[in-house]
């Protein structure tokens, strides 16, 4: 391997993360930033409009929407303000959650570009609403998923399913195939 050459990124096990998850975990509390403007939380920190204002959020994505979770929806925060996106998830690790991960990711960054701040919540916040904010960071800021975590557990213990992790693991793998490719072609030019 020629000095320049840096061995290919490989998406890890679901074991190694399981274990990096795990590592050094503290409780979680209602809300905390884990990105620059971006928050995860519970939901009570998700319906303490008080706190919401407080902490100047702008936007909320719900990953337990829906009258079965944590029906709280666009109208409950029409007097403070907030757009609301709702994802519709169980957590369970039979459910499909890639389909939502580009269009909370979308949301996510829009807000970010007009200077907003993202509460991202579950019932929670430690695994569906984490997985969301994960595949965010590694759609929007090409974060691997490593890196992703790493990012998010220096703020907040989280603890995506093992179905979440196994999707993110894919589009973890997806993404990074596609950085490969963009590179050889650079190379190429």
């Amino acid at each position: 391997m020629r000095p320049e050459e840096e061995p290919e990124y490989q998406t890890p096990p679901t074991c190694d993360l399981l274990g990096l998850l795990l590592k050094n975990r503290r409780p979680a509390g209602a809300v905390n930033e884990v990105w620059p403007n971006l928050y995860i939380g519970n939901a009570a920190a998700a319906q303490d409009k008080t706190l919401l204002v407080s902490l100047g959020i702008t936007h909320i994505v719900n990953a337990a929407h829906g009258p079965q979770h944590i029906d709280t929806g666009p109208c409950f925060y029409k007097d403070i303000n907030i757009v609301y996106h709702g994802v519709e998830a169980a957590d369970c690790k039979d459910f499909d959650l890639s389909p939502f991960f580009t269009e909370t990711a979308d949301f996510i960054h829009s807000a970010m570009i007009q200077r907003g701040k993202v509460l991202v919540h579950c019932a929670r916040g430690i695994s569906r609403s984490a997985a969301l904010v994960l595949s965010f960071l590694m759609i929007q800021e090409a974060l691997t998923l490593v890196e992703a975590v790493e990012a998010v557990r220096r703020h907040r213990s989280i603890l995506p399913n093992v179905g979440f992790l196994r999707q993110l693991r894919q589009l973890d793998s997806s993404l990074a195939l596609r950085r490969r490719k963009r590179q050889h072609q650079h190379l190429n030019i």
